[in-house]
């Protein structure tokens, strides 16, 4: 299944091994930046609800 890269397959697999690193860390960051503005958004509507 893999292809045969021949003398490119050290830079292509560490090409793909980087790509998949920075999908998955800009995956993380917007995980953990929704869960934070989630959050925020909470608490401004609970506290418009309180003061009317």
């Amino acid at each position: 299944m893999m292809p045969e890269l021949g003398k490119y397959a050290q830079a292509v697999l560490s090409s793909y091994g980087l790509s998949l690193l920075l999908l998955a860390g800009l995956v993380g960051i917007s995980v953990i930046r929704s869960r934070r503005v989630a959050r925020d958004l909470r608490a401004v509507e609970e506290r418009v609800k309180r003061n009317g």
